[in-house]
C-alpha cells in the first residue's frame, strides 16, 4: 500500500526528536514536505524532503496528513486551516489552549470526515503501561492513592516560548498535559480538582511548578512538576488495599530517539532490570516484594494507529475528545489555583 504523505509543520525539538524518527523509520509514511526556516537542517536530516516557509505552501503540497509541532498558541489556527484544506491532522500536545477552541475543531473534523488526533505519546511509556497492566489485573486491589511526578533540575529559566508568559506557555500545558492524560486514561474524569500552579524561579516568566489533586470517590490522584529538583524521588507511586508499586526514573524512549536509535528495532522500549519498579503485595499475613519487569514501551504504536485510522477507518489511537478533556482539567486547575479552592467538574 502507498505510504501516507506527511507534511511536517514545524521542525523544532518535537519535530526533530519525536515525529521525524517515528515517521522516517516507518514504511507506512513518507515525509514529503517540511515547514521550517532551517532548510539546510531539514535536508540534512530528511533526504529528498521539500522545505517550505508557510502553512499555506505546505497545504498546497501532495500530502495526506499534517503533523503540527509548532508553539501551543498556534495549534488552533493551524489545525483549523489544515482541516479546511482537507488534510488529516496530528498535533503535538496540548491539543489547544482553550476548550472552546477544541470543541470547534472536533466538530469541524467530524463535518469533514477527517482524522484529528493529539500526540499523547506517554500513553506508551514503559512505566505507565506497567501500571496500567497492574490495575487491569487488579494486583494492587482497590486503589487508594496514585502519585506521579515530572520533576527536573533547571534552576535557570531558558529564553524560549515554553517558559514565557504567552498563551499556552508554562509547565501546566507542557508536562501537565502528559500527567493529566495518563490519570484520565487510568481513572476517568475526577469529581473535583484542586491545584497550586505558580512561577517559582521567576515571577515574570510562565509557571514552572504545579501540584494537582484530583478527587475521586474513595481515591486521590496527585500530579506534580517542579523545576528545582536535583535528586528526584519516585516518578510513580501507586498504593492499593492489596499492594503498592513504586517506580523511579524516566522512560528511555525520548533519550533513545535523541541518540538516533531505530524505534522499530526489536530491543526498542525495553527497560534494563536496573530501571524496573518495585511491587509489594500482601495476602493479609505476609508481604512479598519483587522487582517487576517493565512492559515494553513503544511510541511507534501511536503512528501505527494513525495509519490504520486513515487507511482502514479504525479508531484513532488518541481521540481529540480525549485530548479535549485534558484541556478542561487544565482550565479547572488554573481556576482552582487562582481562587485557592477546589473546582467541581
Amino acid at each position: 500500500m502507498k505510504p501516507i504523505n506527511v507534511g511536517l509543520a514545524g521542525y523544532g525539538f518535537s519535530g526533530q526528536s519525536f515525529h521525524r524518527p517515528l515517521l522516517q523509520h516507518s514504511r507506512d509514511y513518507h515525509i514529503h514536505t517540511v515547514m521550517s526556516s532551517n532548510k539546510e537542517k531539514v535536508q540534512k536530516d530528511i533526504e529528498g524532503a521539500r522545505v517550505v516557509q508557510t502553512l499555506d505552501e505546505l497545504l498546497q503540497e501532495d500530502i495526506d496528513l499534517v503533523v503540527i509541532t509548532t508553539p501551543n498558541h498556534l495549534h488552533y489556527s493551524m489545525i483549523k486551516q489544515s482541516l479546511h484544506a482537507g488534510k488529516h491532522v496530528v498535533v503535538e500536545k496540548p491539543f489547544v489552549t482553550s476548550s472552546s477552541e477544541g470543541e470547534e475543531l472536533i466538530s469541524l473534523a467530524e463535518e469533514k470526515g477527517l482524522i484529528l488526533s493529539v500526540f499523547h505519546n506517554r500513553r506508551w511509556d514503559a512505566d505507565f503501561l506497567t501500571i496500567k497492566k497492574l490495575l487491569e489485573e487488579k494486583r494492587l486491589g482497590e486503589i487508594a492513592t496514585y502519585e506521579a511526578h515530572f520533576d527536573r533540575y533547571r534552576p535557570q529559566v531558558k529564553d524560549r516560548w515554553k517558559e514565557n508568559k504567552i498563551d499556552g506557555g508554562g509547565v501546566l500545558y507542557d508536562l501537565g498535559s502528559h500527567l493529566i492524560d495518563q490519570a484520565l486514561c487510568l481513572f476517568g474524569t475526577p469529581q473535583w480538582v484542586f491545584a497550586d500552579v505558580f512561577s517559582q524561579r521567576d515571577q515574570d516568566k510562565a509557571e514552572d511548578y504545579f501540584h494537582i489533586v484530583m478527587g475521586y470517590e474513595g481515591m486521590r490522584v496527585s500530579l506534580n512538576s517542579r523545576s528545582m529538583v536535583l535528586y528526584p524521588g519516585p516518578r510513580y507511586q501507586v498504593h492499593g488495599r492489596s499492594g503498592s508499586y513504586m517506580k523511579y526514573g524516566m522512560d528511555r524512549q525520548e533519550a533513545d530517539l535523541k541518540e538516533g536509535l531505530d524505534p522499530y528495532s526489536e530491543s526498542w522500549g525495553q527497560e534494563n532490570e536496573s530501571a524496573w519498579g518495585t511491587l509489594s503485595v500482601t495476602d493479609g499475613e505476609k508481604v512479598d516484594t519483587v522487582k517487576l519487569p517493565s512492559e515494553k514501551g513503544d511510541y511507534t504504536l501511536y503512528y501505527q494507529g494513525i495509519h490504520d485510522a486513515i487507511r482502514n477507518n479504525d479508531a484513532s489511537p488518541v481521540k481529540a475528545a480525549e485530548a479535549l478533556e485534558v484541556i478542561r482539567i487544565i482550565e479547572a486547575c488554573k481556576e482552582s489555583s487562582s481562587h485557592g479552592k477546589a473546582v467541581h467538574l
